[in-house]
């Protein structure tokens, strides 16, 4: 219905009003040979205007017929068609099944009824005569009358059968009465909504009728936020690591003392990493408790650097306590994996354990395309009997995997605190070269079996960047589904971090 056609709808419905001082929307749609529908929506529209029309809402239920019903109201109901149907000589059941419409409920009903009799024993087969001289069709003048809206002259047992068969329903009907409002007016003017510089200019606000503000409408929807790249990426090296049986280690301490992120790991205390060049010191506090760390534990670490043992000649440089408790904003994670292993330790028979880990840690870096000053690791730790080299390759190529990451290469390293040492590669297939991606090794006999860990006991690790440049080449569908749709792709071609190729 066009804005034209709904505007005159609405004149003619307050044009009723003001002449009968009150209509019924369902009365007026029938007076006027139109759909209620739209007569309910003219209503809504002067509502709109403000107070020029009342309008009370009215909930009546009535009895229609369904297709089925008005078929029988016109044609009979289906026991009285089966009925009709037969001749006086009888026939046989099958020709009333093929030649009335609903012939089975029809033949039942009139059965029930008393209106027709078979008879088994009937020369050349079983046939249906009429039982009754004549019959009355009660239920097709009962529909009659509920066509008429003659309602009150069935009984409460009638309706409720013909509902069971389906031949009528029960609709609800809402209608409206109408009446004036306390701004009743034959003309449709219509409000306000805004109000504009030439108003007040021209002082013509004063005598505009405004619309009246909706303090219930909702507002615009905003747009949802998306989940950065990155806690996208973690969330799925997450989930891989529960996959394999590891359990994540606490890591929500930022700061740690030198003792646990250098000491603690067999890291000398003359290494180039405790430069304030490389590390972020903590000015307050400037030191750590020591003495939270066990006596005998401290000592044995201070005689491992100092003096060697467990195998090691150590450093041979004095080790200074002072040294070890500076406070710092730990370089790696691995220092948490430290305090893990020593608590391992302290049980009274050792089981083995994977640990994992992915969160923030700080380096004094130059920030460049590939350097942050703040970066978050990853890293992997299993602790066992007899493990090996080999057992340290399988894992990280079934971790990788587990990231379509197949083509990977090891290439021995030096780590103060693992040896072996061995540097992760992976061919990118956009760069079309290898590329570095992490790094592992077996921890050092001189940062475990000072912890109080048996001997035969072995511990593996790895560790990777989750900001390193990604090994993956997405095209433009895989970004939208990895970041989010709304996501701006200059954005991310221009993130040095990200590395991703436009195709």
């Amino acid at each position: 219905m066009s804005d034209n056609m709904a505007e005159t709808l609405a004149e003619v419905v307050l044009q009723h009003v003001d002449k009968k001082g009150h209509i019924n929307s369902l009365e007026l749609a029938i007076e006027l040979k139109e759909d209620h529908q739209k007569i309910v929506g003219a209503i809504k529209s002067l509502q709109s205007f403000g107070e020029l029309i009342k309008a009370e809402q009215i909930v009546n239920k009535r009895w229609e017929l369904t297709d089925e019903g008005r078929d029988v109201a016109t044609n009979g109901s289906h026991e009285a068609r089966v009925y009709y149907a037969i001749p006086d000589a009888g026939t046989s059941q099958a020709q009333i099944m093929k030649t009335v419409p609903n012939a089975k409920i029809g033949f039942s009903k009139a059965m029930q009824a008393g209106w027709i009799v078979m008879d088994k024993k009937a020369e050349g087969g079983p046939k249906v005569n009429k039982k009754a001289d004549k019959i009355e069709d009660v239920i097709q003048k009962n529909l009659v009358k509920l066509q008429q809206d003659q309602t009150d002259s069935l009984t409460d047992e009638q309706k409720a059968e013909y509902k069971k068969r389906k031949l009528i329903t029960e609709v609800k009907i809402t209608s409206y009465e109408i009446t004036k409002g306390d701004n009743f007016s034959l003309t449709i003017e219509k409000p306000e909504v805004d109000l504009t510089p030439e108003m007040l200019q021209s002082g013509s606000w004063k005598t505009k009728n405004f619309k009246e503000y909706n303090f219930d409408a909702l507002g615009i929807p905003p747009n949802g936020g998306h989940l950065h790249p990155l806690l996208k990426v973690r969330a799925a090296y997450r989930q891989i690591f529960l996959e394999m049986g590891f359990t994540e280690m606490p890591t929500n301490n930022f700061v740690e003392s030198c003792f646990w992120n250098f000491d603690a790991l067999f890291q000398p205390q003359q290494h180039p990493a405790r430069d304030a060049h490389d590390t972020f010191f903590v000015s307050e506090p400037q030191v750590s408790d020591i003495k939270r760390v066990p006596p005998d534990y401290l000592q044995r670490v201070k005689r491992v650097h100092a003096e060697g043992g467990y195998g090691s000649q150590g450093y041979k440089v004095e080790w200074k306590t002072e040294e070890a408790e500076k406070n710092i904003l730990r370089t790696h994670t691995t220092a948490v994996s430290a305090r893990m292993l020593y608590k391992l330790a302290q049980q009274e028979t050792f089981t083995p354990v994977k640990y994992f880990s992915i969160d923030r840690v700080f380096r004094n870096e130059t920030t460049d395309a590939t350097h942050l000053a703040e970066f978050h690791q990853i890293e992997g730790v299993v602790a066992d009997y007899g493990l090996t080299l080999g057992n340290l390759m399988g894992i990280i190529e079934e971790f990788f995997k587990k990231l379509n990451i197949t083509k990977l290469r090891f290439k021995p390293t030096y780590n103060p605190y693992t040896e072996p040492s061995m540097e992760l590669f992976s061919y990118h297939e956009g760069l079309k070269k290898w590329v570095e991606i992490g790094n592992s090794g077996i921890f050092r006999p001189e940062m475990l079996l000072p912890m109080g860990l048996p001997e035969g006991v072995s511990v593996i690790a790895w560790g990777l960047s989750l900001e390193r440049p990604t090994m993956i080449k997405y095209k433009i569908d895989d970004i939208r589904t990895l970041i989010g749709p709304k996501v701006d792709l200059q954005m991310v071609y221009d993130n040095p971090i990200c590395r991703v190729e436009k195709h």
